[in-house]
């Protein structure tokens, strides 16, 4: 990212911030998963940019954060547009929002690594068996949609140049 945009650590504090009263399904912190998939993204090569829409990526979907602070904000347009190829609509069908994501390069690393800390044993166990059913189903169905399934690498994913047969 440039020098007048936000660093990462502001962008964090930021996130952190806006989803500060908000907790997951177990109950837990929501910045806790807003670290695990920035951090997923970072082991999995991504850029600072993606990096930066890691910690942003459920911010105007939950209503921490408004499409409108995001337009404004300091930020390379590559985040602002990662952010929101990642929110999902209200009212959205999953196909059109699992195909923004493959059309964005660079979201679909961000997607990877939300699904794998949603869908981390360890986390859905913490939840009701109906719930955590629910849900698993719920993202293999995306995972499927997204070709996450697949062989590709995460490497293919996060290099936009080079996405595969996506």
């Amino acid at each position: 990212m440039t020098d007048p945009d936000l660093t990462l650590a502001e962008v964090e504090a930021i996130a952190r911030a806006a989803h500060a009263a908000q907790t997951d399904k177990a109950g837990r912190p929501y910045a806790e998963h807003l670290a695990a998939v920035a951090e997923g993204v970072r082991v999995r090569g991504g850029s600072d940019e993606q990096i930066a829409a890691a910690w942003l990526h459920d911010a105007i979907e939950d209503g921490a954060l408004s499409p409108q602070w995001l337009a404004a904000a300091a930020l390379p347009q590559e985040v602002k547009g990662l952010v929101l190829a990642v929110t999902k609509r209200p009212g959205e069908e999953l196909s059109s929002y699992t195909g923004r994501i493959l059309a964005t390069p660079g979201a679909l690393l961000i997607k990877e690594a939300d699904l794998a800390h949603n869908g981390d044993p360890a986390r859905l166990a913490a939840l009701d068996p109906a719930t955590r059913s629910r849900l698993a189903a719920k993202y293999a169905q995306v995972r499927g949609l997204l070709g996450l399934d697949d062989a590709a690498s995460s490497a293919e994913r996060k290099n936009p140049a080079n996405p595969g047969t996506r």
